[in-house]
């Protein structure tokens, strides 16, 4: 008995089905999985940026001065409680929590304006958050641009799979997945 609630039986052999891979259908699940990956995109690159000592001397000072101070003191070999700051922690969460939100607004977006216009807008609001997050110099424009992101990032998820079924199905391939 399997431990999921969906089954899927395998189709007798010898059976074939009219759908093709074509060329729109590779670059739709491209397109469906890339909505996924600027999330593990953005764990990455804040984490790594998060322990900076360049990052977190120009906008967390007291953090990189706790930071220091646990490195010289060698019986806390522990990473507990050095990253301890409200600030940090508003830009690390700011893109998930915006994110979370958008993606509520997403659905009502792109049904009035489109699937296609919806992403051209998590474009724009991607790139103008990622301007913003380049030309910081306090916390303030930092998290705003986190936010920005994380608006990108919620639409772009929701629109770039509704796109990529929607394809899917004008090119019969969802119809022959569903009735396995």
């Amino acid at each position: 008995m399997p431990a999921g609630g969906l089954s899927v039986s395998a189709p007798p052999p010898g059976t074939e089905f009219e759908a093709k891979i074509t060329p729109t259908v590779v670059v739709s699940c491209v397109m469906a999985a890339t909505g996924g990956l600027i999330f593990g995109y953005d764990i990455g690159i804040a984490g790594g940026v998060t322990t900076m000592d360049d990052f977190l001397r120009e906008f967390f000072p007291a953090v990189l001065e706790k930071k220091t101070r646990t490195r010289e003191v060698k019986e806390t070999s522990s990473n507990y409680c050095k990253y301890d700051d409200q600030g940090l922690q508003l830009f690390t969460s700011s893109i998930y929590l915006a994110a979370l939100v958008a993606t509520l607004f997403a659905s009502y977006t792109t049904r009035r304006l489109g699937r296609r216009l919806t992403m051209l807008v998590a474009g724009v609001l991607f790139t103008v958050g990622a301007i913003l997050n380049g030309a910081a110099r306090n916390l303030a424009t930092l998290v705003a641009g986190r936010i920005l992101l994380g608006c990108a990032v919620g639409f772009a998820n929701q629109a770039s799979r509704i796109l990529a079924y929607t394809i899917l199905l004008q090119q019969n391939i969802i119809s022959h997945i569903t009735s396995l």
